[in-house]
C-alpha cells in the first residue's frame, strides 16, 4: 500500500489527497508532524527518489527560515542533513508519496499521474 505522509492543515497535501481520492488510489494516510519521518525512512525514501536531498527540505517553512538553512545546508554533509530532517517533520518538504522503489516529494499532478496511471 502506498505511504502518503503529508500535514493536513496543508493546503497543498490537501489538494493531493483530493487527488488521490478522485483517481480512487488507495494509501496509508501518516500525519508528518505527529508521527515524524526517521532517519531509516528518509535514507530509504531519498535513495528511492532518485532527487538531490535538498529537494527533500521545506524550504517555505517557519522551522527552515529560523534555523537559516539557506545558507547552512551548503556546508553540510548528507548524514548531516538526513539527521536534521529526521528531528523535526516541519522541516521535510511535502507531501510525500512512497510506494515499493519509489518516492515523490511535493505535489506535482503530472509526476503523480506518470507513477500511478498505468
Amino acid at each position: 500500500m502506498l505511504k502518503f505522509i503529508c500535514y493536513p492543515k496543508c493546503t497543498t497535501c490537501q489538494r493531493a489527497k483530493g487527488w488521490l481520492d478522485d483517481n480512487k488510489i488507495e494509501y496509508e494516510l501518516r500525519d508528518i508532524k505527529a508521527d515524524n519521518p526517521t532517519l531509516d525512512e528518509l535514507k530509504l525514501w531519498y535513495a528511492a527518489s532518485g532527487l538531490p536531498l535538498r529537494r527533500f527540505f521545506n524550504t517555505s517553512g517557519l522551522l527552515y527560515k529560523s534555523l537559516d538553512l539557506k545558507n547552512r545546508l551548503p556546508s553540510m554533509t548528507e548524514d548531516e542533513m538526513l539527521q536534521l530532517l529526521s528531528s523535526d517533520g516541519m522541516l521535510v518538504k511535502r507531501p510525500l508519496l512512497v510506494g515499493e522503489g519509489w518516492a515523490l516529494v511535493g505535489f506535482k499532478e503530472s509526476e503523480w499521474e506518470d507513477q500511478l496511471k498505468d
